[in-house]
């Protein structure tokens, strides 16, 4: 049963998770895989509108993607996106990184590999995962201008979309320690986290949401 309170809660952290950044033109579009499908959605949108030249989607698979997802989240990405009119000449794919940190240094290398200068970087996610994608980049990649962009949504809106309350707000949860907790493990940059929201946190943790926390914590 999620309370009230719960939904309040989640309101927090999801706008806290988001940085609020206004798209512009980057050197290249970077789509972190997921679940969501709606990431790449959104990259093609960003593509289209002239923000970026290239795409980058990058991503294997997890425990969430393995079956909806079985040829891997960037390759499906790549295929959402050429559907939606994307050539598939402007995407590169990226299939190996498992993780957030991953999603950086192998999109980095590869760009490295294929001699693309990047000045700047439109870094796509979902909506609750914009500020640790944006922190991790500043600290994995902190010579590149990173621009944070996901889908314009409501948190209701969001749930309605994936059908799955628990899980989004398990994942909310699960973003917001890693954004407590691994800039200590020098994983990301240090964010300035408002004490209403830790409260909030640490409240849908008492409340069960807590699936997606990082072990040993």
């Amino acid at each position: 049963m999620i309370s009230a309170q719960n939904w309040a809660d989640a309101e927090l952290l999801w706008d806290f998770q988001q940085m609020h950044h206004e798209p512009r033109p980057c050197s290249v579009a970077i789509g972190l895989g997921s679940h969501d499908l709606g990431v790449a959605e959104v990259t093609a949108d960003l593509y289209h509108r002239g923000m970026a030249p290239l795409i980058v989607f990058t991503g294997a698979t997890s425990r969430t993607t393995r079956e909806r997802m079985p040829r891997g989240e960037a390759e499906h990405y790549r295929e959402r996106a050429v559907e939606l009119g994307v050539p598939a000449s402007a995407i590169l794919v990226e299939p190996h990184a498992r993780n957030t940190g991953e999603n950086i240094r192998f999109s980095r290398a590869l760009l490295v590999e294929r001699a693309i200068h990047v000045e700047s970087v439109l870094l796509v996610s979902k909506p609750y995962e914009e500020r640790r994608a944006y922190a991790t980049a500043r600290k994995l990649w902190p010579e590149v201008e990173i621009v944070s962009a996901s889908a314009l949504m409501t948190l209701t809106e969001y749930v309605d979309s994936i059908q799955d309350p628990r899980l989004v707000f398990d994942m909310l949860v699960g973003a917001q320690q890693r954004l407590l907790t691994y800039p200590q493990k020098g994983f990301l940059s240090h964010q300035d986290v408002p004490p209403a929201v830790t409260r909030a946190y640490e409240r849908l943790c008492t409340g069960g949401f807590t699936s997606r926390l990082a072990p040993d914590q």
